[in-house]
């Protein structure tokens, strides 16, 4: 008996023992358990707030940056003067001697972008024939736009096609194409005779760009009922010489007083953006390819 209570004592003793053992090992697995699923946690928080970093930085970028807006240099002109006042009254009793020095306006639904003046003269010397002489100024300007470029490209371009056009007349013979310094930006002469049932006339267009606006100027002239063909130089020096007056008048109507400008592709400035133009560009405003006067010679 007394073993046997020894015994279970003794049992009780290992088993209280075990109990504690098992008790202090859950213990310390306890902290590790902890410990292992708190780094978890924080592992996947950690991620998780990466992520949102991330996706905020992403949302508050707004992805690539939208591109600004395209700008286009400011057009220099803002208005053109009247055509039939661009000439002096010299220079048109020269050029046209008989015409009274009235010229006839041509119309216009914006005479701002778009103008041109006309004068005729025939001095009649009876039988020892007659002299006639047209003279025609076209006054053209472009605005800057978004969508068509700059003033002055546009007004490029055009001049280009004044000069190509007054070499392709029909009947127009030996063409013969002359750059010319020294007015506008750019000008070029163009020269050929045209035979005409009145005569042979001498024809002489010449075409400048200053700034955003382009002249166009035609004279010609012929010997009629037996008058004496006048000279193709020296028609040429008058209408090169009215030329530089008519470019010179454009620039004073817009506060400018030497006549020249800048290259078309001249860079914008970031803070001039789109032009203010007087009239609608893409509407009202003179389109590219209308020409601005009659490329023909004299009167039919």
């Amino acid at each position: 008996m007394q073993r046997a209570a020894q015994r279970d004592d003794r049992a009780q003793r290992d088993q209280r023992a075990k109990r504690l053992r098992r008790a202090l090992v859950c213990a310390a697995a306890v902290p590790a358990v902890l410990i292992t699923a708190a780094c978890s946690s924080d592992s996947g928080d950690s991620k998780a707030k990466g992520d949102d970093s991330v996706q905020q930085s992403a949302d508050t970028s707004g992805g690539p940056s939208a591109s600004a807006s395209p700008t286009v240099q400011a057009a220099a002109y803002k208005k053109l003067p009247d055509p039939c006042g661009v000439l002096s009254k010299k220079t048109l009793s020269d050029l046209v001697p008989e015409s009274g020095k009235s010229g006839k306006k041509g119309g216009s639904d914006n005479p701002s972008s778009r103008a041109s003046c006309a004068w005729s003269s025939l001095d009649n010397n009876g039988v020892k024939g007659s002299q006639f002489r047209w003279l025609n100024v076209s006054l053209l300007r472009f605005d800057s736009d978004a969508t068509r470029g700059s003033g002055d490209a546009q007004a490029h371009s055009y001049f280009t096609r004044q000069v190509k056009d007054a070499q392709s007349v029909d009947g127009a013979k030996s063409p013969k194409v002359v750059p010319l310094s020294g007015t506008g930006a750019e000008a070029t002469a163009v020269r050929y005779d045209l035979k005409k049932k009145e005569g042979l006339f001498k024809q002489q267009t010449v075409v400048a760009r200053v700034e955003n606006a382009v002249v166009t100027l035609d004279y010609n002239g012929a010997g009629l009922a037996g008058g004496k063909t006048p000279g193709a130089n020296d028609l040429a020096k008058a209408a090169e010489k009215a030329l530089k007056e008519a470019v010179a008048s454009v620039s004073a109507a817009n506060g400018e007083g030497s006549g020249q400008s800048s290259s078309p592709t001249a860079s914008a400035s970031p803070s001039e953006g789109a032009s203010k133009s007087p009239s609608k560009p893409a509407g009202k405003s003179p389109s590219a390819g209308a020409s601005a006067s009659k490329p023909a010679a004299g009167k039919d």
